[in-house]
């Protein structure tokens, strides 16, 4: 038993050892100033219902400029977060739980992202979820100009080459294969940067093609977009489990923020229900609300696994859990 907690399984195999849906959660690293005992009470509650596996997601770093006396401009990296992997290894450590890091795209060079994996190989962590990643804030910083990858697909097949033992600059194949397993985004509402969603499709099954393992979703609040999505990429041939990603809504600003900044639809009748709540109690109540309701019909439906976007609070979704598993 000792040899699955140090080793691990990956989501694979979670997903194929599992004889109902499963139980999974995000969490965001914490903030400057934030210890990781702070992530850890977030985690604790959520123990209970079993999660095989929990992510934690990367925000890539911001640059401010500052005028020094000299008059010239100084240009300096923020990291707001610390660094995912040592999260992704604590959590590990201290729960026996697999963990998901996140790896982005942009801000660093290929051989960057080389040293990133193998630092993840080394610390036994075999699972990842390749994201294209936010768009650089500051656009004429140095960020920009490292050569790294553009797309996800791209850094889908640099992991899915290293799991082969084909590394950067070496010519012969390497002893060593790293063994990752592969998760990339799905948009049931299709990627805002996508013209519409075939194209969208088209690009998925292409990550797919390039080695990726198995799909999660954008946060969604209508099912039917869900399931209409799942239909659409067995029609093309894309047959990884699709795992579907849900967010209980917490505020009345989300109704504006979530659509803005995700491109995805709220449902008339939750908009509405919103829209009288009195306060963000009273709309935080609607959330955890249709977030069961959502849950229990997807679970009927036998998807893989329900992933939370917990945003590091745990008391909606442990509520949400309670009524579901």
């Amino acid at each position: 038993m000792t040899f699955i907690h140090l080793h691990g399984m990956n989501v694979i195999e979670h997903l194929n050892n599992a004889r109902s849906t499963l139980f999974s959660i995000e969490v965001l690293p914490p903030q400057k100033g934030k210890t990781i005992d702070d992530l850890l009470k977030v985690i604790e509650p959520l123990l209970e219902f079993k999660p095989p596996f929990i992510d934690v997601t990367y925000h890539r770093e911001e640059i401010i400029y500052k005028r020094r006396l000299d008059g010239l401009v100084e240009e300096i990296p923020l990291r707001k977060r610390p660094g995912t992997a040592g999260i992704c290894a604590a959590v590990k450590g201290r729960f026996s739980v697999d963990t998901v890091p996140h790896l982005v795209c942009g801000g660093f060079t290929k051989e960057e992202t080389e040293d990133a994996l193998f630092t993840l190989h080394y610390l036994g962590i075999t699972n990842l979820l390749l994201l294209q990643g936010d768009a650089d804030k500051n656009p004429t910083s140095n960020a920009q100009a490292k050569a790294g990858h553009k797309h996800a697909s791209e850094l889908v097949s640099q992991v899915s080459n290293m799991n082969k033992g084909r590394f950067l600059h070496e010519e012969t194949e390497n002893e060593l294969k790293t063994n990752f397993c592969i998760g990339v985004a799905g948009y049931p509402e299709k990627h805002f940067e996508s013209p519409n969603l075939a194209t969208d499709l088209k690009w998925l099954k292409h990550k797919i093609d390039c080695g990726a393992h198995y799909i999660v979703t954008q946060m969604f609040f209508d099912n039917q977009k869900y399931f209409s999505f799942v239909e659409k990429c067995k029609a093309i041939g894309i047959n990884v489990p699709i795992i579907p990603g849900v967010k209980p809504l917490a505020t009345k600003a989300q109704l504006t923020n979530l659509p803005k900044m995700f491109h995805i639809d709220i449902p008339e009748d939750l908009a509405d229900a919103v829209e009288k709540c009195k306060d963000d109690k009273a709309v935080k109540r609607v959330g955890i609300e249709w977030a069961i309701q959502q849950s229990k019909e997807l679970k009927a439906a036998n998807v893989p696994c329900l992933h939370y976007y917990t945003m590091s609070r745990s008391e909606a979704t442990v509520e949400i859990a309670k009524a579901v598993f």
